[in-house]
C-alpha cells in the first residue's frame, strides 16, 4: 500500500476547523495530496465592515453590539455570540485552507451537511471531475449534546447520531469502498472507555469502531484505522476542565503531537490495525452524586448449563459453587452500582450453606445490599445472597461485607507481614509438583482451577508454594466473568489450605470463610508468584490461617486472613502428602 501522494484525493468531513483541520493540514505538509474539505459553516467572499481588522474578541463583541443597535435590533447574549462566531468560523476555514495551500496541496471547500446525502453526492461528482476519483476519506464531523441520559431528548440523540453514523453511511454510499484506499475515522475514547453524560456520543463512536473493522475485513487492501481520540489541547478544554482532567488522570493531546500521530497511522507498519486509542483511559471521577445511605436488591437466575467451569470444580460427587465464586458475585454486584470504583477487600465472609448445582439446576436468588459507609474514598456494603423462594432467614447462603475504593486510588496498606523467601537464591526444590497433584486427585479441581505448580515446604505452622494463574476461557466463566477480582486464581490460595490439612489431618472441607481478604493488585497472569500459609489456630475439629499471595519481589497481590476450614468432614479417600 503506497503512503499518501500528490495523486491521492482525500475527502475530509468537518475538515475545515478544529483538530480535524490541524491533521488534514499536516497531512498535506508531509504528502500534498490532494484535499476537499467539506463543512456546514459558507465561506463568503470578505467580511462584514464592523469586523474588518479586529481580532480581539472583547471589541469584536463591542461592535456587534453597535451593530445590532444601528440595525434597529435589542443585542442579546445569543445574538452577540452567533455573528461572533460566524465571524470567526470563516477565520479559521480561510487560515486552514490558506495553511494547506502553503504547503502545496490542491483544496477544495464544499459547503455541504454530510447528513444530507443527495447534496453530498452532487458535490462530490463535481469535485472528483476537477480533482480525479476520490482515493481516501477522513470522517472528522461529529456533534455534541452532552447531559444526563434522563435530560437528553430524541433531538439530542439525532444530532450526535446522524453527523458521526448517517455521515459515514453517505460517504461510503457517495464513494465506492472498492476505489478508497484510505477510512480513516476520527472516532473517541469516550466509545471505547464510555464517558459520563456522552451516552449517545459513545454510542456513535463505537459503531465507528465496528464499522472500521467491518469494511477491514471486506476490504483487506484499504488501509482502514478508527483513532479512539481522547481530549485535545485545543480551544474547547477549558482551562476548569483542564483540571477536571488533571483530577481524574487523563492528559490532554497537544495539536502538533496529535496531527503527528493522525499521519503517522498511514503508515504501513499499521496498515492491519484497524482501531486505535490514543490518549489516557477515561475513569469515571471519585464524586458520589448521591451521599444518603441506600439499600438495592438485585434478583438473579442461576442455572447450572450457563457455568461451564461448575464441571471442574466438584465436591462429594456434586457440583459446589466456589467460595471464591460466591465471594466475586457478591463483589461484583457492588462494583455495577458505583462505574469508577474497584474491589478493594471483602471482610466477614461466611458461607452460610453449600450451593450445591447438578446437571438439571436451575434457581432465583437475591442478593440484598446495604450501603453502611459512603465517602468518595470509599464506600462499604453488607450483603447477602439468599434463595427467592422463602426468606432471607430460612434461605441464606452467603454473607459478606464488600470495600470498594475509587479505580485510581491506592489500596490501603493494612497488609500483614508477607512470605518468608528460602534464603538461597537457587532454583528451590519442590516436594511435590502441582500436576500430580491434579492427576493423582489429592486436589480434585479441574482445569480451570489448576493453580498450583509447586509445594516448596510443609510445617504444623506454614507451607510454601509456587503458583500461576489458571488461563478460563470466557466461554467456561460463564455467569462469573473475571473482572478486578479473579476467582478462579484466587481459589489456589483456598487449594493450598486443603493441602496443608491433607497433610497434617488427612481430611478437610470446603473453606467456611474468613475474616478479611484484601486485594492490593491483580494477580499477574503470565508469570509464576509465591502463595504462603501462616497457620493461626488449629484444633482437632478446625484450622485457621492466613493466606499470602505476592510476587518474587514481596509485592503483596492478595491477602486472605483467617481463611476457616474444617478438618472433620469426612471424605471417601485420601493420599497423604510428605510433611
Amino acid at each position: 500500500m503506497p503512503t499518501p501522494s500528490p495523486s491521492t484525493v482525500f475527502v475530509v468531513s468537518g475538515g475545515a476547523r478544529g483538530v480535524t483541520a490541524q491533521c488534514v493540514i499536516r497531512l498535506a505538509q508531509l504528502s500534498q495530496c490532494k484535499l476537499i474539505l467539506l463543512g456546514r459553516s459558507p465561506l463568503t467572499e470578505g467580511e462584514p465592515d464592523w469586523a474588518i481588522g479586529c481580532t480581539d474578541e472583547v471589541e469584536l463583541k463591542r461592535r456587534i453590539m453597535e451593530h445590532l443597535k444601528a440595525q434597529g435590533e435589542k443585542p442579546t447574549p445569543m445574538g452577540i455570540q452567533k455573528l461572533l462566531k460566524a465571524v470567526t468560523s470563516q477565520r479559521e476555514i480561510r487560515a486552514t485552507l490558506a495553511a494547506i495551500q502553503a504547503a502545496g496541496s490542491p483544496v477544495k471547500y464544499l459547503n455541504v451537511d454530510v447528513t444530507q446525502v443527495e447534496a453530498l453526492q452532487q458535490q462530490l461528482e463535481q469535485a472528483a471531475q476537477e480533482f480525479g476519483s476520490i482515493t481516501g476519506i477522513v470522517h472528522g464531523a461529529g456533534n455534541l449534546a452532552d447531559k444526563w441520559i434522563e435530560k437528553k431528548t430524541e433531538q439530542d440523540f439525532e444530532t450526535v447520531y446522524e453527523a458521526k453514523v448517517q455521515g459515514l453511511e453517505n460517504l461510503l454510499q457517495c464513494i465506492p469502498l472498492a476505489q478508497l484506499q484510505y477510512l480513516v475515522l476520527f472516532s473517541s475514547v469516550a466509545g471505547f472507555y464510555g464517558n459520563p453524560g456522552q451516552s449517545d456520543y459513545a454510542l456513535a463512536n463505537e459503531i465507528l469502531n465496528k464499522s472500521a473493522h467491518r469494511v477491514k475485513q471486506l476490504h483487506p487492501n484499504c488501509h482502514v484505522v478508527s483513532i479512539n481520540w481522547g481530549p485535545w489541547d485545543s480551544g474547547m478544554v477549558t482551562p476548569e476542565l483542564k483540571r477536571t482532567f488533571a483530577d481524574r488522570n487523563i492528559r490532554v493531546i497537544p495539536l502538533e503531537v496529535g496531527a503527528q500521530m493522525m499521519v503517522d497511522e498511514l503508515g504501513d507498519r499499521f496498515h492491519s490495525e484497524a482501531q486505535v486509542v490514543i490518549g489516557s483511559p477515561i475513569t469515571p471521577g471519585s464524586v458520589i452524586a448521591v451521599l444518603q445511605l441506600q439499600t438495592y436488591r438485585i434478583h438473579r437466575r442461576l442455572t447450572a448449563v450457563a457455568n461451564p467451569f461448575l464441571r471442574d470444580y466438584q465436591w462429594d460427587g456434586a457440583a459446589v459453587l466456589p467460595p471464591t465464586i460466591a465471594a466475586s458475585w457478591l463483589i461484583q454486584a457492588c462494583e455495577q452500582l458505583y462505574p469508577g470504583y474497584e474491589f478493594d477487600q471483602i471482610e466477614g465472609f461466611r458461607v452460610i450453606q453449600q450451593l450445591r448445582l447438578d446437571a438439571e439446576f436451575q434457581d432465583d436468588f437475591i442478593l440484598d445490599i446495604r450501603e453502611i459507609a459512603k465517602q468518595p474514598e470509599g464506600i462499604e456494603f453488607e450483603v447477602l445472597a439468599w434463595g427467592g423462594t422463602s426468606t432471607p432467614a430460612a434461605e441464606a447462603y452467603y454473607q459478606a461485607q464488600v470495600r470498594l475504593r475509587p479505580s485510581l486510588g491506592k489500596p490501603e496498606t493494612d497488609i500483614l507481614l508477607p512470605i518468608h523467601f528460602p534464603a538461597s537464591e537457587a532454583p528451590v526444590p519442590a516436594l511435590m509438583s502441582g500436576s500430580t497433584l491434579y492427576q493423582d486427585g489429592t486436589l480434585w479441581q479441574g482445569k480451570c482451577f489448576q493453580g498450583i505448580e509447586q509445594v516448596i515446604e510443609l510445617s504444623e505452622s506454614r507451607a510454601l508454594f509456587r503458583c500461576r494463574v489458571p488461563r478460563v476461557g470466557n466461554r467456561d466463566q460463564g455467569q462469573f466473568p473475571i473482572q478486578t477480582f479473579d476467582p478462579y486464581a484466587a481459589d489456589s490460595l483456598a487449594q493450598a489450605l486443603m493441602l496443608w490439612s491433607k497433610a497434617f489431618y488427612h481430611t478437610c472441607s470446603l473453606p467456611l470463610g474468613w475474616t478479611k481478604l484484601i486485594q492490593q493488585q491483580p494477580l499477574p497472569k503470565r508469570q509464576s508468584y509465591w502463595v504462603a500459609i501462616e497457620v493461626v489456630q488449629q484444633s482437632e475439629t478446625s484450622v485457621t490461617a492466613t493466606v499470602t499471595a505476592q510476587s518474587d519481589q514481596g509485592e503483596v497481590y492478595l491477602q486472605c486472613i483467617e481463611m476457616q476450614m474444617d478438618v472433620y468432614h469426612p471424605i471417601s479417600s485420601h493420599r497423604s502428602i510428605p510433611a
